[in-house]
């Protein structure tokens, strides 16, 4: 990463301080308030905003690299700083003119953390059209990545009258707004991606982003492929980060096995073995989300230039790249603990979330439809169709 607003020292030093707390962080669950001032301290919440607004305007090969490592520390802080990527993206492409300049210099100004209540598969939230041209929201939302500690959020709705989802934005903190801290599980346990419940929350006209009747612009629909690489890129962290832990933790601890015939484990032929199969994972991984990254780059300089091939030629390199990734970060965060050995389950290490994290990650949409999807390439040269996560 090369931009001048965003020192390379800021982000290691962030990287350091998150690595220290991690394991804490992730027994204790809840909301990392601290961890995200930090986050915005370093200057990384405009990332993404175009320079235009204010922002960096960095390629997306550089936002995702960013992600990328703090995901090899912690993949649930990743997670908010990509879905804070994801709002503002879909702020720019879904919004006009006034709008853009409105969120996206105000995310610049105010150094907003965005929250992410858009959730196409969760029906509840219905908004109602009021006679000045704005909405009321009756509702819930579920997996809310972020909502909880933001300023403004994105949200989406069921338009009874229309038959469609209605996408708008809303400052977290209106009348009407409750952020349920109902967020347990077994990994990415800071996302902060609870529920959210609307009471007859005013929407006003010119908060409404896009009304999914109306046909998107060409590079609106990169927008499900940049929060698929936004995933993909945690995937690729957490099996560079279980390497790292890994490799930390055996030239620390580790002891040669009696029988290996070694005096210094690191000797150990079947460990060298493992380490370098955990090793070809991760930079597999990697190389297939740069590639990725590259071609939607390429795909979002073209802007309404853009064709229905040459977005599913990037559709295809994003389902290549998580596929990988997906599989990556669950088995090389399960081999790290063939590598280190039964005193690395030791609880306060928390060498296990790293499998937790991807394991919880992982089940964001079913791998299965998208293996089907590179198949039917493979076979008959057919590229995937534009869906909710293609």
């Amino acid at each position: 990463m090369n931009d001048p607003r965003i020192p390379a020292t800021d982000l290691r030093t962030l990287i350091d301080a998150l690595r220290e707390t991690a394991a804490a962080r992730d027994r204790a669950g809840g909301h990392a308030a601290q961890e995200k001032q930090w986050i915005a301290d370093a200057g990384l919440l405009t990332l993404a905003v175009p320079r235009e607004f204010g922002g960096a305007g960095a390629r997306w090969l550089d936002v995702y690299e960013t992600i990328r490592t703090v995901a090899r520390v912690d993949s649930a802080l990743a997670h908010l700083l990509g879905f804070q990527y994801l709002q503002i993206v879909s702020v720019d492409v879904w919004g006009n003119q006034a709008q853009r300049e409105r969120y996206l210099r105000g995310t610049v100004d105010s150094r907003w953390w965005w929250g992410n209540a858009v959730n196409p598969l969760d029906p509840r939230l219905v908004a109602r059209a009021t006679d000045d041209g704005g909405y009321l929201l009756d509702g819930v939302k579920g997996f809310c990545s972020g909502t909880r500690g933001s300023q403004m959020m994105t949200v989406s709705a069921h338009d009874p009258a229309t038959g469609k989802p209605l996408f708008a934005v809303v400052p977290t903190g209106r009348e009407g707004i409750a952020v349920n801290e109902d967020w347990d599980p077994i990994g990415q346990r800071q996302t902060d991606s609870g529920s959210v419940s609307f009471t007859r929350v005013k929407v006003e006209a010119a908060e409404v982003l896009h009304r999914s009747e109306t046909p998107p612009i060409p590079r609106a629909t990169l927008r499900t492929l940049v929060s698929q690489l936004v995933l993909t890129n945690l995937f690729v962290g957490i099996a560079e980060g279980a390497l790292e832990e890994a490799r930390r933790y055996v030239t620390q601890h580790a002891r040669p096995w009696i029988n290996s015939g070694v005096e210094n484990a690191l000797d150990d032929p079947y460990l060298v073995q493992r380490f370098g199969e955990m090793r070809l994972k991760a930079v597999g991984a990697q190389a297939l989300a740069t590639r990725a990254a590259l071609a939607l780059d390429d795909a979002w300089s073209k802007g309404d230039a853009l064709t229905a091939e040459e977005r599913a030629q990037v559709g295809l390199a994003v389902s290549e790249a998580k596929i990988y990734a997906h599989r990556a970060a669950l088995d090389v965060s399960e081999a790290l603990f063939d590598t280190c050995g039964a005193r690395a389950t030791g609880a306060p290490l928390a060498l296990d979330r790293f499998w937790r994290n991807a394991r919880v990650h992982t089940l964001h949409d079913p791998l299965d439809y998208r293996v089907r999807d590179v198949g039917r390439y493979a076979l008959t040269g057919t590229l995937p169709e534009v869906s909710l996560y293609t």
